[in-house]
């Protein structure tokens, strides 16, 4: 998958802003302010970081060993870095970007809530 393809999966959704705000070559995704996707412009292959279910995130590194790892530089329980070398189905990688989208915009507060449910 290349990053045109993520990118846009990413901004179709409801509410996402890209940014970033690390340095140039770090794209970071956000819902309502909180970042659910980052993306490592200058990695070849293309990484991305998601949030995903502590459990869920293990099964995966299992799976795909070598493909799905630790988050880098994130909470490794909670965040993965997958390597878009073309070993990871396309229709997973659509998944498990919602998967994030979904955990982030189900922890946001009430008022944040109301906010997404309006726009």
């Amino acid at each position: 998958m290349d990053i045109d393809t993520f990118r846009n999966y990413c901004l179709d959704k409801k509410a996402v802003t890209e940014h970033l705000p690390f340095d140039p070559e770090t794209l970071v995704f956000k819902v309502m302010g909180k970042m659910f996707a980052l993306v490592s412009l200058d990695a070849v292959p293309l990484r991305v970081n998601l949030k995903c279910e502590p459990v869920k995130a293990l099964a995966l590194r299992e799976e795909y060993d070598g493909k799905i790892i630790p988050g880098y530089h994130m909470n490794k329980q909670q965040w993965n870095t997958m390597i878009l070398d073309g070993q990871i189905p396309a229709e997973l990688i659509f998944e498990l970007t919602d998967h994030s989208y979904h955990l982030i915009v189900n922890s946001l507060t009430k008022k944040q809530q109301r906010e997404f449910d309006q726009l």
